[in-house]
């Protein structure tokens, strides 16, 4: 058990002496760490409910704590209205840094023994990488890390956007406009087929009727002409080398490879395993499921004609993914714009008793936008991840030569997910290749240094006997690391994981300012706080898929 919990058990065990019954409360790290290592409203929260003085019962759970002699436990003070700040001994603190420097994490497998599917980045076939498809890409990458490192078994699902009309728009766009042989031959096929997507849209707003030929050539898709099949099977083939080159240099992986594609055929049967449940009814002909109380608007599952629609193929996906692979969490990260849609999906999915509440989870992100609005594929207005990722690796060839590729791609990721993912992020050139202040490369350089002073030194790292006041404050920040990753996973939040890992660099790089390490009288044991915050921040740069340079 890591020691924030170890406290809160013990003061639920107080209320308990107390003959107070336990509850939820706050339990913080103080932004002042004169005020100590953790801070809780307990008493403020139990005295207002049990008609006892916020500051009598904060007192009172203070002489509990201190009856029963805790090795961890320095001191604990009453403050303010009723708040409890509580110290930690320098004892629990070099025992901690021992354990840190040899590898010994303390992170906790709260996930032990479960399974989760973790759907992230799921492109469009048929149009390359933007910097917009880059959120869902390294959040969701970044969240199956989280998971797997708390104990969860993790399926990394890439489900593909290789089905739909949209397809009867390239067929469309190519026969007209194209020529399939060229646009192989191409450097850049996957342009080439935006490009004519784009002159689609723009021609159909002049002339409706290539509307009716794009749902046309849909159709003879769906009956399987051969045509129509061989053309969409080249659309996807060229897509997926130029998406592998991207997952590559980002360093996302993935275990299933499945889009809606997939699902073709199956969705007939599903629409029918739902029909039982008497939520589904039929209105002008089109299939919908309605919701009890009208709690959401209904959710339509199949056109009058009977083809399937967006929500049923989810639907079918989950009852496909549930069937094969029996999961306790499924995670779709995807845009903040489905939200509806993914509500309506996961309440469908409780009512028809598929899954409990908290197994069916979406996280949705915000946009990249320009300071005029939205950016669309559409309208041809976006900005490709490619030439942002080879400006990102310009950038810190002038930066860091030998590591460019390492660290322009470090200052992406990580100006990314240090923000809250739900928040939308102005395209601006500067500040999303920072390479400055709280950015990738300042950890990546925190920990080349790091590294410098250990290779410096022909000495070992020593467990700690003691800690001066430079030494205890790094010490104080090095301890919360099990903590703020178990956080970070079970709230889907990597920003948190980033905003530690920030703070625990700025004061390692103030440890390093002020104290002497190599030929110190305390060599080895300062070695021992230097090893400690290597070993956490390559880890937690591990966990954000941010890989650590060998020199910078």
């Amino acid at each position: 058990m890591i020691i924030r919990e170890k406290i809160k058990s013990v003061i639920s065990d107080a209320l308990g002496t107390l003959s107070l019954p336990a509850g939820d409360f706050l339990l913080e790290h103080p932004a002042d760490l004169k005020l100590g290592d953790y801070a809780s409203n307990v008493a403020m929260v139990f005295g207002k409910k049990h008609n006892r003085l916020p500051k009598d019962l904060a007192s009172d759970i203070v002489k509990q704590l201190y009856l029963d002699n805790y090795d961890w436990l320095e001191k604990a003070e009453v403050a303010g209205p009723g708040f409890i700040n509580i110290f930690l001994t320098k004892k629990f603190l070099t025992e901690t840094v021992s354990d840190l420097q040899v590898g010994e994490l303390g992170l906790v497998d709260f996930g032990a023994g479960q399974k989760a599917i973790v759907e992230y980045s799921s492109p469009n076939i048929a149009k390359p990488f933007s910097i917009g498809h880059l959120r869902s890409t390294i959040i969701g990458a970044a969240i199956a890390n989280l998971l797997e490192v708390s104990g969860y078994e993790i399926i990394r699902h890439n489900y593909l956007g290789d089905w739909g009309t949209q397809f009867g728009k390239m067929i469309v766009a190519i026969k007209k406009w194209g020529n399939l042989a060229e646009i192989e031959a191409s450097q850049e096929p996957v342009k080439e087929l935006v490009a004519l997507y784009v002159r689609f849209h723009a021609e159909a707003e002049k002339d409706p009727t290539l509307d009716d030929e794009a749902r046309a050539w849909f159709t003879k898709l769906e009956h399987g002409d051969g045509e129509a099949i061989a053309m969409w099977q080249k659309c996807i083939a060229l897509s997926k080398i130029d998406f592998a080159k991207i997952y590559q240099r980002l360093g996302v992986e993935f275990d299933l490879d499945r889009g809606e594609s997939f699902l073709e055929g199956k969705t007939d049967s599903v629409l029918e395993e739902i029909k039982k449940s008497g939520f589904v009814h039929e209105s002008e002909g089109a299939t919908l499921f309605f919701f009890p109380e009208d709690k959401m608007p209904p959710m339509m599952l199949a056109k009058k004609d009977g083809s399937s629609l967006y929500a049923l193929r989810d639907l079918a996906s989950d009852f496909g993914r549930k069937t094969e692979f029996a999961p306790d969490l499924i995670i779709n990260e995807a845009g903040s714009e489905q939200k509806l849609h993914f509500e309506q999906v996961i309440e469908a999915e409780r009512l028809l008793g598929w899954f409990n509440p908290g197994q069916r989870v979406h996280i949705g992100h915000g946009f990249y936008r320009f300071a005029e609005g939205k950016m669309s594929t559409r309208k041809g207005n976006v900005i490709w991840l490619e030439d942002v990722l080879g400006e990102a690796i310009k950038r810190a060839s002038e930066f860091n030569p030998d590591s460019a590729e390492e660290v322009g791609i470090g200052a992406l990721k990580y100006n990314d997910l240090k923000r809250d993912s739900k928040l939308d992020i102005t395209f601006d050139w500067d500040d999303v290749l920072n390479l400055k202040g709280n950015s990738g490369p300042y950890l990546q350089y925190t920990v080349a240094r790091a590294k410098a002073v250990l290779d410096k030194s022909d000495k070992q790292p020593e467990a700690l006997t003691q800690l001066n006041e430079i030494d205890w404050e790094l010490a104080r920040y090095l301890y919360r690391f099990p903590e703020v990753v178990e956080r970070s996973a079970r709230d889907y939040a990597p920003h948190q994981l980033c905003t530690y890992l920030y703070e625990l660099a700025s004061v390692f790089n103030n440890f390093y300012a002020q104290e002497k390490i190599v030929g110190s009288e305390r060599e080895e044991e300062k070695l021992a706080l230097v090893l400690a915050t290597v070993n956490i921040l390559t880890k937690g740069l591990d966990l954000l898929g941010i890989a650590v340079p060998e020199n910078m």
